[in-house]
Formats: structure tokens, sequence, C-alpha cells
């Protein structure tokens, strides 16, 4: 006869079988942490656990929150496994440590225990799923020596299911325990994160990702190359389940072969670093040809034209680190370490800050786009358009230089300026504002207008009157309007400016044709707001004669011809032949009184009206 066996020992036969002929367990499952040990990159929250366990300080309510994938479920089931570990033998108490064998332990983990209650929050969002829970939660354990409701997604609860859990999370029974898991901490009312031990769970950096890969290949009999298992955990971004899964399609993709990067990157969709070095060379040199067709080669070879983009961005702000902080390339391959510095000191930040800001935009483009290519090529031709641009000092510098005409001749009697020593605050400074030159890639300068070359300024300013006060008369009608303005009466103040032809002012007596679109009380309203804000009877009468134009009509013809003017200025000639197709904004003369609207003139080189 043969040894009759113990049951641990049947049950150790049974479990091994049921693994070798049972279906295929995913890695995220087969490699699901059992202890705090196992946890990593969550090294706060495993010793605030640990030491509680180990003091009998453990709290009755916690909320983990984190991104998907890196343990808040998985670490709820294990303070539950660890609360009710009974040990081996079935003498142990509360341990960090469950023993992993232990009936306790064991049902747990395959989500059958009675006294270990999980609940999906995301499908049973309502009150009286809560109530539900509420109704068990006084009674005693059945098998446990704790009882442990973990609800999954809490912040998909509704306001009252919230609103009736308050009380039993504040005043809980001593047998139960309670585990809220999120990835939206800021959904969760305030007043049930006060009653809660809070854990902020850290995505895994990409070294302890790249290990635990590379550790679970070695336990699967697995040949990966170090590059692929980098691949993996960088677009993993930081979520252990997320790396398992793509490292599982990566397997299944090999076939039994070592898993090799070339593969990883056509599963992925991405692209070899090594192209996207070049890619990005092209765009700063401004070789249009190579860098589209690299473009078309990378789109052929199965890359996502907005993972091209996104690529781009990546190395854009590793070279802009670069350029500050040399040794941040340190964790590269030498390669791209190598080539990366060199990028970097040929680069300056005003080139890699646009650059930058262009990509940004560009992959929001490509990712709503209806052809993702054509999206794509549109960003690297305005990087291209944007790499010959020149650095804003550069341009500033050489338009000054090209602006540069000789000084008036002095009157006689009065001494030479161009021999009169100038401070340093004012020999070549650029203090007032003539406009904004915007090129076709979205690219800005501002122009200035050298103060201290009066003869050259093409756009005098009017000196402004004061605000009016309402104890003094208006002496014509552009104060008049800024009376009414001071007063509040802007539409009246509009009309003034808009349809109104001054024929006669005199104090006391306005005589004025009114435009097409005047109001018909025009004559009677002003003459009555006249009188109550001087003090003394106006009158205002219509008349038949043509009268002045208006003073919108004034102040169009005056900035008619300071756009006239502003367009003959070396300076803005410079602007428009370094700027193709570039326009130039200007401010208008607002004297007497300005519609927001009027604020600005845009000149060009070839206006609306073909000037």
């Amino acid at each position: 006869m043969g040894r009759r066996r113990t049951g641990l020992e049947g049950k150790a036969d049974m479990t091994e079988a049921q693994a070798d002929s049972g279906p295929y367990r995913v890695l995220a499952r087969k490699y699901r942490p059992t202890s705090f040990d196992d946890l990593i990159g969550q090294g706060a929250l495993v010793r605030v656990l640990t030491n509680a366990l180990e003091g009998d300080r453990l709290a009755q309510a916690f909320i983990l929150t984190g991104v998907r994938g890196v343990g808040k479920t998985t670490s709820a089931r294990i303070i539950a496994r660890a609360l009710n570990c009974v040990g081996p033998d079935g003498e142990g108490g509360p341990t960090p440590r469950p023993c992993g064998v232990c009936a306790p332990c064991q049902a747990i983990a395959e989500d059958r225990h009675i006294d270990v209650v999980e609940m999906d929050a995301a499908s049973r969002t309502g009150v009286g799923d809560i109530r539900e829970l509420i109704d068990g939660v006084r009674y005693r354990p059945v098998e446990a020596r704790r009882k442990v409701y973990i609800i999954d997604e809490v912040h998909m609860l509704s306001t009252a299911a919230f609103n009736a859990l308050l009380k039993t999370l504040e005043e809980p029974p001593e047998h139960v325990v309670f585990i809220f898991a999120t990835t939206e901490i800021r959904k969760v009312p305030v007043t049930v994160l006060s009653r809660c031990q809070r854990f902020d769970l850290r995505r895994v950096d990409q070294a302890g990702l790249e290990s635990h890969f590379t550790a679970i290949c070695e336990k699967e009999a697995v040949s990966a190359e170090a590059e692929a298992i980098r691949l993996i955990a960088r677009a993993a971004d930081g979520s252990v389940r997320d790396g398992l899964s793509l490292l599982d399609q990566a397997i299944a993709l090999a076939g039994g072969d070592p898993v090799t990067e070339a593969e990883v990157q056509a599963m992925l969709g991405l692209t070899d670093r090594t192209r996207i070095f070049d890619l990005f060379d092209f765009l700063m040199k401004g070789e249009a040809a190579p860098a589209l067709e690299l473009l078309d080669e990378l789109y052929r070879a199965g890359a996502d034209p907005a993972v091209v983009i996104q690529d781009l961005l990546e190395l854009t702000h590793a070279l802009s680190r670069a350029k500050l902080v040399p040794e941040s390339l340190t964790g590269e391959p030498e390669a791209e370490r190598t080539r990366g510095a060199a990028m970097a000191e040929a680069l300056g930040l005003v080139d890699l800050g646009r650059c930058w800001q262009l990509l940004l935009k560009g992959l929001a483009e490509v990712r709503t786009a209806p052809h993702a290519r054509q999206a794509a090529e549109m960003v690297l031709i305005r990087l291209l358009h944007a790499s010959s641009l020149p650095a804003p000092a550069d341009l500033v510098r050489r338009l000054r230089e090209e602006a540069k005409t000789p000084p008036a001749p002095s009157p006689p009697g009065q001494p030479d300026p161009g021999q009169a020593q100038q401070p340093a605050s004012q020999s070549g400074a650029v203090t007032q504002h003539a406009g904004t030159a915007t090129t076709s890639s979205g690219a800005s300068a501002r122009l200035a207008m050298p103060d201290s070359e009066p003869d050259i300024d093409p756009v005098p300013q009017q000196t402004q009157t004061a605000p009016l006060s309402t104890a003094h008369e208006p002496h014509d009608l552009e104060a008049v309007v800024r009376l009414a303005e001071d007063a509040g009466e802007m539409m009246l103040a509009s009309h003034l400016k808009r349809d109104l032809h001054l024929v006669r002012f005199e104090p006391g007596r306005i005589e004025f044709r009114p435009g097409e679109r005047a109001p018909s009380g025009m004559a009677p309203d002003l003459g009555k707001f006249l009188g109550e804000h001087t003090g003394r009877r106006w009158m205002v009468t219509l008349s038949q004669a043509e009268g002045e134009p208006t003073l919108h009509e004034r102040r169009t013809r005056e900035n008619e011809q300071r756009r006239e003017q502003a367009l003959e200025h070396p300076l803005v000639k410079a602007t428009l032949e370094a700027f193709p197709g570039a326009s130039v904004s200007v401010p208008r003369d607002k004297t007497g009184g300005g519609s927001p609207a009027d604020d600005h003139d845009t000149l060009s080189d070839k206006s609306e009206d073909g000037e």
C-alpha cells in the first residue's frame, strides 16, 4: 500500500495540476503582490502600515489614491490578509507579512472570503447599495478576525450614498475596517476624506519597472533585450499593470523567440530613437526634403504620426534640460547621450522653447485632425519655417542697423545732437511702441520707434486732454464726448462720435446735422444732458447744412494717414522685408475718446485696399 497523503500535500498537488492544466493566467494576475514586501515603488505606504500593524495602531478607514495599475486594490487585499492571517499553525495574529498558506489568506487571495467584501462603486452607486452594506456592518465576522469592506472607484458613489456612509465611517464597530480606492481623489467629499487615513500611491519610476519586468522574464524563462524592456517600461507610464499587459503582448508576439526592440517598437507604434534624432536634426537645420521623406518612411513602417510628434516633444524637453543640467542625459544610451549633448550645445533655449510651443500645439492638432499624417506634415513644415527665423535679439539688432538714418541738421545756434553725449540709458534705446509684426508661422516680433529720433517718428501722438470735470463747461464737441463718457452715457457718446455732423458750436449752443443712424430724439436728449451736467441751459438744434465730418470719420482719416506714414518708416520696411506676408499693428490715436474696437490698425505691405 502506498503512503497516505495528508490534506496539505493533496491540496498542493491539486494546485500544481490545476496550474499545469488550467487556463493561462496573465502576468498581471500571476505576479500580483501578496505581501507588502512584493509591492514596488510604494515605500511610504509599506512603512506606515508595517509599523501600524506591529504596534497595533491600525486605522479603521483607509483611502488609497493613484493612477491606474499602481496597486490600490492589491494593497487593499494585502491589508485584509494582514489583519486576518492566522499563520501556518493557525495561532498567529495580525502581521505585516501574511503567510499566504492559511485558510483566510488563500480565501482572500481567491476573492471568496465571506468577511472580506469587495464592492465596485462604478456599478453600485446608489444609496440603497450603501444601506445594504451598512446593514451588515453591525454583525460580527463569521470566520475572520476583522470584517473588511473594500470599495473600489469610491468617487463614483452618489452624494446620497456618501452621506449615508458618513456616520458609520466616523464610528465604525471595532471589528470593521473600510478601505476605499479611487483614481479621482478630488471627487471624494472632504467629509469622507477627513474620516480616513489617506495614502497616495506613486507612479513607479522607469528604473523600477525595468528591474521588475526583467525579473519576471527570468522567472518565465523568456529572453528579452534590455532595450525592449526599456521601451515597455517607458510606455507603461508608471503603471505596473499596464507594463505587465504590454510585456504579455510582446512575449506572445515573439512566439517563443527573444523579445526584441524592433518588435516592441512595431507593437507600440513607436519609432527608432535614432531616427527621431535624425528628424529633429533635419528640422533644426531647415532641411525640408529629408525631414518630410523621413516622416513618410516612419509612417510606412507603422509609426503613429501622433507618437512621432510626441517623441519630438520628449526630445525637445530632454535637450532643454540638458542645456541647463548636462548630467540629465546620464541615463541615456551612449549614442543618444553623445548626440544629445552635441545638439543641446548647438541649440539655444530660445530655439528649443519655440520648438516646444509649436510641437505642443501641433500634437493636439494631429490627435484631432481627420488625417493625422497630413496634420503631422503641417506641424513639421511650421517647424522648418520657424527654424529659419532669427532669434528675437538678433532680429532687433539687425532691424535697428537697417533702419538707421542720418540725423537731421541742427538749427543755427544750437549744438549738434550727434556731438552731444547721450546718457547710456537713452543711447540706442527703443521706447515708443509702434506695433507687432506677425509671421505666418505664428511667431511675432514687437516693433518700437526710437524716441531719440523725432524727425522720423511716423506715429506722432497727440497730447490727450485730461478728463473733463462736471463743474466745467465743454468748449468743443470732443469735450462733450468726454463729458458723456465720464458720466457713463456710453450710448450717447457713441452717437456723438458717429452720427453728428457739427455745423456750429458755441457755449450754450450746438447746431448739427444728424447722420442716417442718429436717433430721432438726439437733439433734445443732448440738450437735457448738457443742462444737467453743466448747470446752464443749452440750445441744441438741427440743421440742413452739410457740416463737418463726424469725429469717427475724422479719426478714420487721421489713422489712414498714420498708416501710410508708418509703412514708410525704415524700421517697418525692414521688418516687412524680413517677414514676407507679415502684418503690423499700430495703436490708433484715441484723442477725444475712441472705442476699444478702434484701438489698433493692422498694416501690411499689401492691405485689403491694395495699398
